[in-house]
C-alpha cells in the first residue's frame, strides 16, 4: 500500500483525508505503541472468572530467513489470537524457537563459526521479520531451545521418565555413516549413503535411549476419537501409523536346529492363508540370519549387502526384493510332513513383528514379487468374491478359503478366526494384537543438541544425574575438524566422576533427538521462568492449547511424540491431563510459479519480467521457461521474501493476500497481481473511512426516523458483523475477507448518496469496518479509527463489535416467480407476509400476467421467503 505520505502526527490523526495511506509510517508507529501499552501482556495465571485462549503456531526453526509458509502459519493464529482478545479472552499467543539440529552443526563445519552464534544471528534477523508483520505474540514468554533454561528442564523430564520406566536403553539397530561416525535417519540414507559424506551406510548395533511410547500405543489410538477438532485426514494418519492389527503369533519348528535355535516365530494378520505358504523370510538382522552367516560366507556378503539398503519403509517398497536361501527347512503347524525353505530376505524387517513372516505369494504383493524371482511355488488359498483368481498377482482382499484343508470353504474373516482356534488346540500358536508403532529412539551422536542427562560408570551403569547438577550444559570450546560427534572428542567434559560410588566414570556423549525439544515447548510457554518445568497452576489453566496451526507434514511425528510427551508428563506429576491439543488447524501450502533460463538454470521472481506473451530474464532479456505452480522451496528458487514485500506494500497487504486468496486449509498461489490488488484495497479502504472522518458523519446523532437508505447501511453493517464472526469461528478467513469487500461496496454506495439521516449509519459502517479488519490488517485499522475517532481506545483494546438482532431480520425478501417451473419474474415482499398476499402480487406481476393471460391455474405453489410458482394447464 505504497503512496505518497499522508502523515500521522504522533498521537496518529490523518492531516489529509485525500492522501495516500503511508504504511511505512503507521507500522512501526502501531507496533511501538502496542508494545508500550502493554496490548499483548498476559499473566501466567489469569484471573479467576476470565475466559482464557490458548492459541499456538507451530514454532520455527531458525534457519535464518522466513518465508511465505511461516507467513500465512503466523497470520492465521495471529487472527485468532487478535479475534479472541476482542472477545473478552486472556489470550496466550507465545513464540519460541526449535533451535537445536544438524543444520547449526553443519554450519559448523562449513563455515567455521560456532552452532551458537549461527543460530541466535538467525533468531535476530527471524524475529525481526515477524514483528515488523505486526503479529501479537507475547515476547516477553520467547526461548530458545537450545537454551540451558530450556533444555535443563528437559533434562529433569527425561529422567523423571526414567525413574517411571518409561525411558530404557537398549541395544538396537541403526543406519551408521561410517566417515561421520554417526547415527543417520532413515531419511538422510540416499541410495544406500549417507546424504552428507556420500559413504555406504552400514547397519550397526549400538545402545540407544528410548522412549517407552509403545506403552501407550492403545491409548493414544482410542484418544483419537476424543479430538473433534482435529482433522479426520490427521487421525487417520495417526491411526495408520500406529497401527493396530490382530493377528496370530504362529510357531515354525526348524527341521535342524541352527545355533540353538528349534523354531522360528511369525507374527501375520492373515492366519486364514497359512496353507498358501511358499517360503519363510527373516530378516538380514534375525539371530538366525547372524548364525548362517557366521558359517557360510555367501550369507556374510548378502547380509552386509542388505544393511546398505536402510530401513526405511519407502526403500523397503522400492527395492529390488531379493533373497538368500540358508538350506534351512521349517514345518508347518497345519500339514504335517511338508517343510518349507527358510531365506534371508531384504524386505523383512526386524523392527516388526518377530522379524519372520511365513510368505503366502498368492496373498501379498512383495511376497508375490519374491516368488516369481526365484521359482517358488505361488498355491491358491483365496477364490475372490467373483471367482476368478488374478493370475498375475497377488489378490489381498476377502474371499472364500480353497486348497486349505479345514479351512475350505469359510469366508477369510472366518477363517482366521478357525485358524487361530486351530494353533491354539495344538500348541502351535495363540492369537495376538500388533501394533506398527515403534519405541522412540532419542539418542542423536551429535554435539548441538540437549545432553543426555546420563553419567555412565563401570560399577553402578547408567546413572542419572543428580537434580542440583541440572542443567548438564554443552562445551562451548569444541571442535568440528574431526568426523564424528564433537563431544567424543572434548578432551574434559565427558569425564567426571560417578555420583554414586564417586569413581571415575563418563557422561553419556550423544545427545536427544530434536523432536524431544518440540514435544513440551507449549508446556513451558505456560510458566517460562517458573523453577521447574512447569507450573502446575499455569499449566492447568492454559492447556490443553485451544487452536494449535501448522503444516500437514507434521501430522505424525511431531503430534504423535507430543501426545506421547504430554501423557508421560502427566504420569509424572507435571501436567494434569494426557491430550495437549484441543484444537488443530493444517494450513495449505503457499506456491508459486517457477522459472529457469536457456540454460536450464532456476532464477528467483525478482529475477523475472513477465510479459503479455511470457517472460524475460530482467538482466539479459534472454527468454525464460515458466514452469507449473508448485510449493515454494529454495531448490527451484520461486521464493517470496517476506522482508522485500513488507518493503514494498507493508505487512497489512501480506497478510490481507495470505487470508483473502482462498480457504486457509487449502494450497494458495501467491501471484503478484494478487498482492497488488491486495494493497489496492487497503488504499481504498483507508480513502473510504478518511472521507467518512472529514465529513463530520462521526458526529452524527442517530435521528429518531432512519431513512430507508439509512436503514439499508445499518443492515449491511450488522450482517456484516454477524457473518464476519461467524466466519472466523469456523476458520474460513477468506469468507471474513469477502464480507469486509461487501461491506466495504456498501459504505462507498453510502457515501455517494445525499440521502437525509446517513451520517450516523456511514460512521458505524466505517467504525465496524476498522475493527472488524481489526485482527487481519491491524496497522490500517488502527489508523482508520485514530481518524474517526481521534484520541480513543486502540483497536487492540476494544470487544469485538455485536449484531443487533433486530437488523439482522431482513425487511424485504425477493421471491421468484415461477410458471411451469421456469422463472418469468421477481416480487418484493415482507419476510412474513400473508400467503394469499405473497400469491396476489406475484400473479399481479406484469409478466407473469401477460403469460398466465387465457391459461388456467391448476396449482399455487408457495415456499415462503423463496419462490411461487404456477402449476397452468394448457
Amino acid at each position: 500500500m505504497s503512496g505518497p505520505s499522508s502523515g500521522i502526527t504522533q498521537a496518529g490523526h490523518e492531516q489529509d483525508p485525500g492522501a495516500q495511506y503511508d504504511f511505512r509510517a503507521s507500522e512501526p508507529h502501531w507496533q511501538a505503541e502496542w508494545t508500550r501499552r502493554g496490548c499483548f501482556d498476559v499473566e501466567d495465571v489469569p484471573p479467576e472468572g476470565q475466559p482464557t485462549y490458548y492459541v499456538l503456531e507451530m514454532f520455527p526453526y531458525p534457519s535464518g530467513q522466513l518465508h511465505m509458509g511461516h507467513v500465512r502459519n503466523y497470520t492465521l493464529g495471529d487472527v485468532v489470537a487478535r479475534y479472541r482478545r476482542a472477545r473478552g479472552y486472556a489470550v496466550l499467543h507465545p513464540m519460541g524457537w526449535d533451535a537445536f539440529g544438524l543444520p547449526a552443526e553443519n554450519a559448523a563445519r562449513e563455515r567455521g563459526v560456532h552452532p551458537a552464534a549461527w543460530t541466535f544471528s538467525n533468531i535476530a534477523t527471524m524475529r525481526e521479520t515477524l514483528q515488523r508483520l505486526g503479529f501479537s505474540l507475547n515476547w516477553d514468554r520467547e526461548f530458545a531451545t537450545c537454551e540451558p533454561r530450556y533444555y535443563g528442564h528437559q533434562q529433569k523430564l527425561f529422567l523423571d521418565m526414567m525413574a517411571a520406566g518409561l525411558a530404557e536403553r537398549r541395544e538396537s539397530w541403526v543406519n551408521w555413516d561410517p566417515v561421520d561416525q554417526t547415527v543417520l535417519a532413515n531419511e538422510q540414507v540416499v541410495d544406500g549413503r549417507g546424504w552428507r559424506s556420500g559413504a555406504v551406510v552400514e547397519k550397526k548395533q549400538l545402545s540407544q535411549w528410548f522412549l517407552r511410547i509403545t506403552r501407550e500405543a492403545p491409548a493414544l489410538l482410542e484418544a483419537l476419537d476424543g479430538l473433534e477438532r482435529w482433522p479426520e485426514r490427521v487421525r487417520t494418519m495417526q491411526a495408520r501409523w500406529i497401527g493396530r492389527s490382530e493377528g496370530a503369533r504362529v510357531r515354525f519348528p526348524l527341521m535342524a536346529p541352527e545355533a540353538g535355535i528349534d523354531r522360528l516365530e511369525v507374527f501375520t494378520t492373515r492366519p486364514d492363508t497359512l496353507f498358501g505358504m511358499s517360503f519363510l523370510a527373516i530378516a538380514p538382522e534375525h539371530p538366525l540370519a547372524a548364525a548362517v552367516a557366521a558359517r557360510n560366507e555367501a550369507a556374510a556378503g548378502f547380509v552386509a549387502e542388505c544393511r546398505s539398503l536402510g530401513t526405511s519403509e519407502e526403500a523397503i517398497e522400492t527395492a529390488e526384493k531379493r533373497g538368500f536361501d540358508t538350506g534351512l527347512r521349517v514345518g508347518h503347524p497345519f500339514m504335517p510332513g511338508i517343510s518349507f525353505p527358510v531365506w534371508i530376505a531384504n524386505f523383512v524387517l526386524m523392527e516388526y513383528g518377530t522379524g519372520a513372516i511365513f510368505g503366502c505369494p498368492c496373498g501379498d504383493a512383495r511376497d508375490y514379487e519374491f516368488a516369481r524371482k526365484y521359482d517358488l511355488p505361488i498355491p491358491l488359498v483365496v477364490a475372490p468374491p467373483d471367482g476368478v483368481p488374478p493370475g498375475d498377482r497377488a489378490y489381498d482382499g476377502p474371499g472364500t478359503l480353497i486348497g486349505s484343508g479345514f479351512l475350505d470353504g469359510l469366508d477369510t474373516e472366518a477363517g482366521r478366526r478357525a485358524a487361530i482356534v486351530r494353533l491354539e488346540e495344538i500348541d502351535a500358536g495363540h492369537g495376538v494384537v500388533n501394533w506398527r508403532l515403534r519405541d522412540w529412539g532419542v539418542s542423536r551422536q551429535r554435539y548441538w543438541g540437549c545432553p543426555i542427562p546420563v553419567i555412565h560408570c563401570d560399577t553402578c551403569g547408567a546413572v542419572p544425574v543428580p537434580d542440583d547438577q541440572l542443567p548438564v550444559v554443552l562445551p562451548e570450546d569444541v571442535r568440528f575438524d574431526l568426523p564424528g560427534n564433537p563431544l567424543d572428542h572434548h578432551p574434559t567434559w565427558k569425564h567426571v566422576d560417578c555420583p554414586r560410588c564417586g569413581s571415575p566414570a563418563r557422561r553419556e556423549t550423544d545427545t536427544f533427538d530434536t523432536f524431544v525439544d518440540s514435544s513440551w515447548y507449549f508446556a513451558r510457554f505456560t510458566a517460562p521462568n517458573a523453577a521447574t518445568p512447569t507450573s502446575r497452576a499455569a499449566a492447568d489453566r492454559w492447556l490443553p492449547v485451544d487452536q494449535y496451526v501448522g503444516g500437514i507434514e507434521h501430522a505424525i511425528l511431531h503430534l504423535l511424540y507430543a501426545r506421547f510427551f504430554t501423557r508421560a508428563m502427566h504420569r509424572t506429576g507435571h501436567l494434569g491431563l494426557d491430550e495437549p491439543f484441543a484444537g488443530l488447524f493444517t494450513q495449505g501450502m503457499v506456491n508459486h510459479e517457477s522459472y529457469r533460463d536457456a540454460d536450464g538454470t532456476w532464477l528467483y521472481p525478482e529475477e523475472v519480467e513477465r510479459r503479455s506473451n511470457g517472460a524475460v530474464r530482467r538482466d539479459t532479456g534472454g527468454a525464460v521457461t515458466i514452469g507449473r505452480v508448485e510449493k515454494m522451496s529454495k531448490s527451484r528458487r520461486n521464493t517470496v521474501a517476506p522482508s522485500a514485500i513488507i518493503e514494498r506494500y507493508g505487512a497489512d497487504t501480506a497478510r490481507w493476500f495470505v487470508l483473502s486468496d482462498s480457504p486457509p486449509e487449502r494450497d494458495m498461489e501467491w501471484t503478484e497481481a494478487g498482492v497488488a490488488g491486495a494493497a489496492r484495497f487497503g488504499q481504498r479502504l483507508f480513502r473510504l473511512v478518511a472521507t467518512v472522518a472529514a465529513s463530520g458523519d462521526t458526529q452524527a446523532a442517530a435521528p429518531d426516523i432512519v431513512p430507508d437508505a439509512a436503514d439499508r447501511m445499518r443492515r449491511a453493517t450488522h450482517r456484516t458483523i454477524a457473518s464476519v464472526t461467524e466466519a472466523l469461528d469456523g476458520f474460513t478467513f477468506n469468507v471474513a475477507v469477502a464480507r469486509l469487500h461487501e461491506l466495504t461496496n456498501a459504505l462507498a454506495d453510502a457515501v455517494r448518496e445525499t440521502a437525509p439521516g446517513l451520517g450516523h449509519a456511514r460512521a458505524e459502517a466505517a467504525r465496524t469496518l476498522c475493527l472488524l479488519s481489526a485482527p487481519m490488517m491491524p496497522h490500517l485499522a488502527e489508523t482508520m479509527l485514530a481518524l474517526l475517532e481521534p484520541g480513543a481506545a486502540l483497536a487492540a483494546e476494544r470487544p469485538w463489535p455485536e449484531a443487533d438482532p433486530a437488523l439482522l431480520v431482513a425487511r424485504q425478501v425477493t421471491i421468484a416467480v415461477q410458471i411451469m417451473g421456469k422463472l418469468r419474474g421477481t416480487i418484493e415482499t415482507a419476510p412474513d407476509e400473508a400467503a394469499d398476499r405473497v400469491l396476489a402480487l406475484a400473479e399481479a406481476e406484469p409478466n407473469v400476467q401477460r403469460l398466465l393471460e387465457g391459461r388456467r391455474i391448476v396449482k399455487r405453489i408457495h415456499v415462503p421467503g423463496r419462490i411461487v410458482n404456477f402449476v397452468v394447464a394448457g
